[in-house]
């Protein structure tokens, strides 16, 4: 095997896929996550399926998603994944109360899915991809990729494109199915597509930033900025202090 047969190794690309891999696991939660966000949905539609007890139904599911909020604050990590579950079962919840009709359960989190992914592509036919919006703190470069990174603008634009039209796919099967199938049925197609659709659209999101150029660091570039000044006023300080001497030497 010659040299130019020998698969090159590139370090700075294994880092940017690495760095890529842990911004994403960050922001969508990870494992965790996507655990607290199936978990009640699939403990309600499996306690109607035996039932069909809308109030137990309910209260369990809304029970587990507090559960999951405790143990997040008992070990200090971030609610935010946990909470937004919490909220997403309280509208169910309350939807399904109001109107008596156990489907309702889950209109509040189809109507949100179907935001969403409207959210991502009007966000980027304006230019301003919404999963840039999300990853740019994350990655630590803020807006940055807007003006002075074309090429990971492109990156996030197709990233959101995919979870855009994920998104509205999965809207296509679930909103005939609110209305012509039961609840279980419902439901059942609801968990299965809970993860699924979630996995290919943050796949796909790895590929196309870990082939982007790497993200600009606006905190580094304005620790620098501070320091430098800081050198400056330490230098004007000096030139100041030095010059009353000077000009008693030439007296």
């Amino acid at each position: 095997m010659t040299s130019l047969d020998k698969p090159t190794e590139d370090p700075q690309a294994d880092d940017a896929r690495t760095v890529t891999e842990a911004a994403l696991f960050e922001a969508f939660g990870g494992v965790r996550g996507m655990v607290e966000t199936v978990l009640p949905g699939l403990l309600f539609v499996t306690i109607f399926t035996i039932n069909k007890d809308l109030h137990w139904s309910a209260i369990a599911a809304l029970a587990v998603s507090l559960v999951l909020v405790v143990v997040r604050l008992v070990m200090k990590d971030t609610v935010k994944h946990a909470f937004s579950g919490v909220f997403g079962v309280a509208f169910g919840v309350v939807f399904a109360m109001m109107t008596g009709n156990a489907k309702d359960f889950y209109l509040p989190g189809m109507l949100y899915t179907l935001g969403l992914a409207l959210a991502y592509i009007v966000t980027t036919l304006a230019g301003v991809p919404l999963i840039g919006l999300i990853l740019g703190p994350v990655f630590k470069e803020n807006l940055s990729w807007r003006t002075r990174n074309p090429g990971r603008k492109k990156a996030y634009a197709k990233a959101s494109w995919a979870w855009g039209l994920i998104l509205l796919a999965k809207c296509a099967v679930l909103f005939p199915l609110y209305w012509w199938a039961d609840t279980t049925q419902l439901g059942w197609v609801l968990i299965a597509l809970k993860i699924p659709p979630f996995l290919l659209a943050v796949w796909l999101t790895w590929v196309f930033l870990a082939k982007a150029p790497a993200p600009i660091d606006v905190f580094a570039e304005m620790e620098a900025e501070e320091q430098a000044e800081k050198e400056r006023e330490r230098a004007a300080a000096g030139d100041t202090g030095g010059t009353p001497s000077s000009g008693r030497h030439r007296r």
